[in-house]
């Protein structure tokens, strides 16, 4: 069943052509991802979509038995409007019954009335005359997800991530048939965006999604299109599929640009050495010869070579943390926290929102003084910080001038230089763009230029606080590239799974309270590793319960262990307890610091044979534990 139809939409702001006459279709169930560059009009055609911009060309058509709910990347909340107002502001029966239960629920916990009793009862009539009760239920689920408690607060007072969370919250409680989404993993942290991952990839909704996160759009997303030179592609696949298929249209479109390039150069021979516009035919060859030169003038797609940078050479000291912490208030960030960097280090930071990330990050660049415990970095530390707080930019000055303030040259691995402007470029900022001036720029091109002015000064360690923000795939994939060839030390806070893990060798995780895991692997590795640790906490509350039970008298009691299975759980003691004293073993090992790449990667590939081996094989000491003590 179709639910949305486009067809020939064409759209141009001033000379730009952002797409000409595209076509495709939303079916029932379909979740789909757009993803074009960065100014491309991803965003443009969403509004269109939802009807909130004009086309100028085609149509939109949907279904007129379905609901759309539209969550734009910068929503139009009025600042005076309480949350509750806001999220509950769709005038959808069941919505508005849910709202007056909520506000009768705030109002009868400072003083309840007769009155007040009985616009409760009503409103608990109405819920259940609509059936909505799965609705209040989901409510609840998303705003306690979302951290959203106080409803009564107003809009004005929150701060931008409160308010993406709102906006979300809002378009996933609307009971709706088609959900549009721009960008809803922005300012959310990892376990928010595995929710809501998990929450959209198991829904019925039928889904139209622009995001640049890629974990999330190949498990949420099952059809992929892509806005590309004004033309839209698609690809009916997850995001192997769509990259699979698009270098095969690639390598098709550089091969058909080199014949045409080819009969181009035979055409220009021609009409430079023949009579010009003598008979009716040669005119309507040279007219074919400028369309022809035209499609030749076309930039064919070919593959960038990575910029390798040399950086500052790293002494024996890079960087020695010790014993520090840090608090706001009543609210420990940091306790007792130590780590001494090694050369080449590549370590990703992660954990919820408010757990003290960008904190750290301050404390390591002096921005912050710690309560406790010292930073001391290297002699030859020359640090490259990208924070979220962006440029300050004095006066508006065009891009070009701008990074010639900070660097007119960079060095490559080669020993040779290429100019700032190649650098740019390389990254997106075209020749001809580089003259535009900084106050023109859109806020993810501001944060681009930020970061790419970070990497041009050379540093030998980066410190990278969510530089993935606002970014298109491919300056994603660009800036993988650069990074993976980098020499130096990296430090990156990210809520960008893919991103991490194709860049880092360990992680801080920051769990709260002050407490930081130390975990060797990437973030996949790390999230399996937590599933695991779960599901045997889980066996072991589960066995704890048990034992304190008391059986009943009348019960029937389970067979004991045999002869053969009470072998077993002896030897499984022994056995756990080798593998846990290998484990700290090797964790000090890990700990104190191994120059050797080689013996790193094979103490670290043992650590996580003896991690599963150990999950395996309590995974069996309990189920016999648990049966031994049903026996008796």
């Amino acid at each position: 069943m179709n639910y949305l139809s486009i067809e020939k939409l064409t759209k141009s702001y001033g000379e730009k052509l952002l797409f000409d006459q595209i076509t495709f279709g939303i079916e029932k169930g379909q979740k789909t991802a757009l993803i074009a560059k960065n100014g491309t009009g991803k965003s443009t055609l969403l509004n269109i979509i939802a009807g909130l911009e004009d086309p100028d060309g085609g149509v939109v058509v949907a279904r007129n038995d379905i609901t759309i709910s539209y969550l734009p990347q910068i929503d139009n909340f009025s600042e005076d409007y309480s949350v509750i107002d806001t999220i509950f502001a769709s005038q959808l029966p069941a919505i508005q019954a849910i709202k007056e239960y909520e506000t009768c629920l705030m109002l009868m916990g400072k003083a309840t009335t007769p009155a007040l009793s009985q616009r409760m009862e009503k409103a608990i009539e109405t819920i259940d005359r609509l059936n909505a009760w799965d609705i209040e239920n989901r409510a609840k689920e998303i705003l306690s997800k979302f951290g959203i408690h106080n409803v009564f607060q107003n809009v004005g007072e929150l701060s931008g991530g409160q308010r993406k969370k709102a906006s979300l919250a809002k378009t996933l409680i609307e009971q709706t048939d088609l959900l549009i989404l721009d960008e809803p993993t922005n300012h959310l942290d990892i376990d928010m965006i595995e929710w809501l991952e998990e929450y959209l990839s198991t829904s019925n909704t039928t889904l139209l999604m622009v995001t640049h996160d890629r974990y999330f759009l190949d498990r949420v997303c099952n059809n992929i299109i892509e806005l590309e030179n004004a033309n839209l592609y698609q690809y009916k696949g997850k995001y192997d599929y769509y990259l699979e298929k698009k270098a095969e249209r690639l390598t098709n479109e550089a091969a058909e640009h080199e014949k045409i390039k080819q009969l181009y150069e035979k055409e220009l021979q021609w009409v430079h050495t023949s009579p010009q516009a003598r008979t009716t035919k040669a005119k309507a060859r040279i007219n074919a010869f400028e369309n022809l030169k035209e499609e030749a003038s076309k930039k064919s797609a070919q593959k960038q070579e990575a910029f390798k940078v040399q950086t500052e050479r790293l002494g024996n000291k890079i960087l020695e943390i010790n014993n520090i912490d840090f608090a706001y208030g009543d609210n420990v960030l940091l306790d007792d926290f130590s780590y001494i960097f090694k050369k080449g280090e590549k370590c990703g930071i992660v954990g919820k929102n408010g757990t003290g990330k960008s904190t750290f990050l301050k404390l390591i660049m002096k921005e912050l003084k710690p309560d406790a415990g010292k930073i001391t970095p290297g002699l030859t530390i020359k640090f490259g910080y990208f924070s979220q707080d962006g440029l300050d930019v004095k006066g508006n000055k065009r891009i070009i001038d701008l990074v010639k303030e900070y660097s007119e040259m960079i060095r490559t691995e080669g020993g040779n230089y290429i100019g700032a402007s190649q650098f740019l470029n390389h990254f997106g900022f075209k020749f001809e763009q580089q003259y535009t001036y900084y106050d023109d720029l859109s806020g993810g091109e501001k944060r681009k230029l930020h970061l790419l002015i970070t990497l041009l000064q050379s540093p030998n360690f980066l410190i990278l606080d969510e530089p993935t923000n606002d970014f298109d795939i491919d300056t994603l994939n660009l800036l993988e590239d650069f990074l993976t060839h980098y020499k130096g030390c990296l430090l990156i806070v990210s809520h960008d799974r893919w991103f991490m893990d194709k860049l880092v060798d360990h992680l801080f995780v920051f769990e709260g309270e002050g407490k930081v895991k130390d975990y060797y692997g990437n973030y996949t590795e790390y999230r399996i590793a937590k599933e695991k640790d779960l599901r045997v906490q889980k066996k072991i509350e589960k066995a704890s319960r048990l034992v304190e039970e008391k059986p009943r008298n009348n019960s029937p009691k389970s067979p004991k262990l045999t002869y053969k299975e009470r072998k077993e759980l002896d030897e499984l003691e022994l056995s756990i307890a080798e593998l846990e004293n290998e484990k700290t073993e090797i964790e000090a090992k890990l700990s104190a610091g191994l120059d050797d790449a080689a013996q790193l990667t094979e103490i670290t590939q043992r650590y996580q044979t003896v991690l599963e081996a150990l999950d395996e094989q309590s995974m069996r000491w309990l189920e016999l534990s648990e049966k031994e003590t049903q026996g008796n």
